[in-house]
C-alpha cells in the first residue's frame, strides 16, 4: 500500500480511528458539526444550483417539473442513509473510494474513485460558472466580454464566455484558501452556508408574500413549450434536481479531518441533504408563484435571477443576489476541497501518476496543498477548452452529475450485495460511536432501501447521460455533441484502464478490512 500507513505490527491506540483504518493521521482535525454540515450543504448549495438550473427545469418541462424536486429527494435520500452508515464505520478521506474499494475490492474501487475524481472535477467547473447568473445581474460591469450591454445569459456566447472568466477567478480564490488549511476553509464555508440559510428564508419568504397565481401551478404543464406525450420532457427536466442534489457526502470526504467522525459524519450528511431538499422545494414553488408570467418565455430565459429583480425591485433584488454569489463561492470551495480530499486518499495508496507529490500533506496547514491546486487547475483548464461553446454549461451539469451517479452506484450496489450475502450479521463491522453509542444503521430496512437507492440511482444514472440534443447539442451542431456524455465517460474508463494495467495496480493497491472477501469483524471500540 502507498503513502504513509501504519504497519499492522504497530501499536494502535483505542481513539487513533485514522490509526484503526491503518493510516497515519496528517490531515489537521479541525472540521466541528457545523463545519461538517456546511461541507455537505454548501456542496449541495440550493442557491447557487437552483439558480443555475431553474430556467433548464422550467424551461424543458413547464410548472409541473417541480415534482422531480420530490422524487430525486427521496432517491438520495436513501442514497445518503447507505453512506451515513458506511461514514460511522469508515471515517476517511476519499470516502467513495475508500468504501466502494472495501465492499467491492480494490480493482473496482479504483475505478470508482477514478469516475468520481473525474466527476468532481468537472462538478468544480460548473459550479464556478455559476457566477454568471449572479454577478452581471448585480453589476452589469461584471459583464467584461462584450461589455455592459452584451448578453450575460449563459446560452449566448458573450454570457458562456464571461461566464468562464469568472469561474477562472473564482478558481483562483478558492484555491488559495484551500492552500491556508482546513480551519480556514471550514470557516470560510461556515460563513457561507450561514448566508446561504439567511438568503434562502428571506427569498423564500419575500416570494411568498408576492405572490401571482397559487400553489397549484405545479400541477399544470404550464411553460411547456413541447407537445406530445410529456414523460420525456419531465424526465430530461430532472436535471435540475438531480444536479443539486449531489455531494452530500463531502461531509464525509472530511470525515478525516472531523472531530467525533462516527458521530457527527452520518448525521451531517442527512443533515445536509435534508435541509436543502426542504429549503429547495421551497425556493421553487415560491418562484412560480411569484413570476411575473409563467408562458412568456422569460421565466425560462432568466430564472430564478429573472424573478428576483422583476418581483423583488433592483435593490433588494440585488441584495439577494449577493447572497448567492456568496453560495457560489462556497459551493465551488466546497467541491474542490471534497475533489482534493478523493485525489490525495487515492495518491497515498499509490494509485494515481505523481502519487508521491499528490499524497504529501503540509505539515503547517495539514492539508494536501498539491491536490487543491491541481484540482482547481483541471476545473480551469475544462473551462477553457470550452470557452467559445454556449452550451458549455447544460453539458458540463449533466456530465458531471452522470459521472457522480455511476460513482454513488459502485458504493450502493456492492453495498447490497454485501448486505444479502452477510444478512445474520447486516453485512456490516459492529462498533460505537464516540459517546458510546452504536452507530449508525438502517438495522433490518438496510437491504430493501438499500436495493431501491440502486434502481433508482442506476435509472437516474441513465436519464442523465442519455443523448438528448436540448442538454448536449443546443445548437444542433453534430451527433458527435448529442453522444458527448458516453463517448466521454468512455474515454475516461479507457484511459483509466490504460494506466491501471500499465501500473498493475491490481497488485499494489491493498486496502485493509475488505468485508467481501469474508465475514466482517467488529471495530475496535472508539475512545
Amino acid at each position: 500500500m502507498g503513502g504513509d500507513v501504519v504497519s499492522t505490527s504497530e501499536v494502535v491506540a483505542p481513539g487513533d480511528i485514522i490509526g484503526q483504518l491503518g493510516y497515519k493521521q496528517e490531515l489537521h482535525r479541525g472540521v466541528g458539526t457545523f463545519a461538517s454540515f456546511a461541507a455537505g450543504f454548501s456542496f449541495v448549495s440550493i442557491l447557487t444550483t437552483v439558480v443555475q438550473l431553474f430556467g433548464l427545469g422550467f424551461g424543458i418541462g413547464g410548472a409541473s417539473f417541480f415534482w422531480t424536486w420530490p422524487m430525486v429527494f427521496v432517491g438520495q435520500l436513501l442514497v445518503a442513509l447507505c453512506f451515513s452508515e458506511l461514514a460511522a464505520r469508515w471515517p476517511i478521506s476519499g470516502a467513495i473510494f475508500q468504501w466502494s474499494s472495501r465492499l467491492g475490492g480494490t480493482t473496482a474501487g479504483w475505478f470508482i474513485g477514478w469516475t468520481m475524481i473525474i466527476g468532481q472535477v468537472l462538478t468544480v467547473a460548473a459550479a464556478a460558472i455559476a457566477l454568471q447568473a449572479a454577478l452581471p445581474e448585480i453589476w452589469s460591469g461584471f459583464q467584461i466580454v462584450g461589455g455592459s450591454h452584451a448578453d450575460p445569459t449563459l446560452v449566448s456566447t458573450t454570457g458562456a464566455q464571461n461566464a468562464v472568466l469568472l469561474g477562472c477567478l473564482l478558481l483562483v480564490i478558492t484555491t488559495v484558501v484551500n492552500i491556508l488549511g482546513i480551519r480556514e476553509t471550514a470557516r470560510a464555508s461556515s460563513i457561507g452556508v450561514i448566508c446561504e440559510i439567511i438568503g434562502v428564508a428571506v427569498l423564500v419568504i419575500a416570494l411568498f408574500c408576492l405572490p401571482k397565481r397559487g400553489p397549484e401551478i405545479v400541477i399544470h404543464n404550464t411553460g411547456w413549450p413541447g407537445g406530445g406525450h410529456y414523460l420525456p420532457a419531465f424526465l430530461a427536466s430532472s436535471l435540475m434536481a438531480a444536479y443539486v442534489m449531489v455531494g452530500f457526502d463531502s461531509a464525509g470526504e472530511l470525515s478525516e479531518e472531523t472531530l467525533s467522525p462516527r458521530k457527527t459524519t452520518p448525521k451531517t450528511i442527512l443533515r445536509a441533504l435534508t435541509t436543502s431538499g426542504i429549503g429547495g422545494a421551497l425556493l421553487i414553488i415560491s418562484a412560480l408563484m411569484a413570476a411575473a408570467s409563467v408562458d412568456d418565455g422569460k421565466l425560462a430565459s432568466g430564472g430564478l435571477a429573472y424573478v428576483l429583480t422583476d418581483r423583488l425591485g433592483s435593490v433588494l433584488g440585488r441584495l439577494l443576489l449577493c447572497f448567492i454569489a456568496v453560495a457560489v463561492f462556497a459551493c465551488t470551495l466546497a467541491c474542490q476541497t471534497s475533489g482534493a480530499r478523493m485525489m490525495y486518499s487515492m495518491a497515498r495508496e499509490g494509485a494515481l501518476p505523481f502519487h508521491k507529490y499528490l499524497g504529501k500533506v503540509s505539515p503547517r496547514t495539514g492539508t494536501p496543498i498539491i491536490t487543491s491546486i491541481v484540482v482547481g487547475v483541471l476545473a480551469a483548464a475544462a473551462l477553457l477548452v470550452n470557452i467559445n461553446q454556449s452550451a458549455i454549461f447544460l453539458a458540463l451539469s449533466s456530465l458531471c452529475i452522470g459521472m457522480l451517479y455511476l460513482a454513488y452506484l459502485g458504493v450502493t450496489l456492492p453495498l447490497l450485495i454485501v448486505r444479502i450475502r452477510h444478512r445474520k450479521t447486516d453485512g456490516f463491522p459492529g462498533g460505537v460511536d464516540e459517546d458510546g453509542k452504536p452507530l449508525f444503521s438502517m438495522g433490518r430496512w438496510g437491504i430493501p432501501l438499500n436495493a431501491i437507492a440502486v434502481l433508482y440511482q442506476a435509472g437516474m444514472a441513465v436519464n442523465l447521460i442519455w443523448p438528448r440534443a436540448e442538454i448536449y447539442d443546443l445548437g444542433g451542431k453534430g451527433w458527435w455533441l448529442r453522444w458527448s456524455a458516453l463517448l466521454f465517460i468512455g474515454i475516461v474508463l479507457a484511459i483509466g484502464a490504460a494506466y491501471f494495467a500499465a501500473r498493475r495496480l491490481h497488485t499494489k493497491i491493498n486496502l485493509p478490512h475488505v468485508p467481501h472477501t469474508a465475514a466482517p469483524e467488529a471495530l475496535p471500540e472508539a475512545a
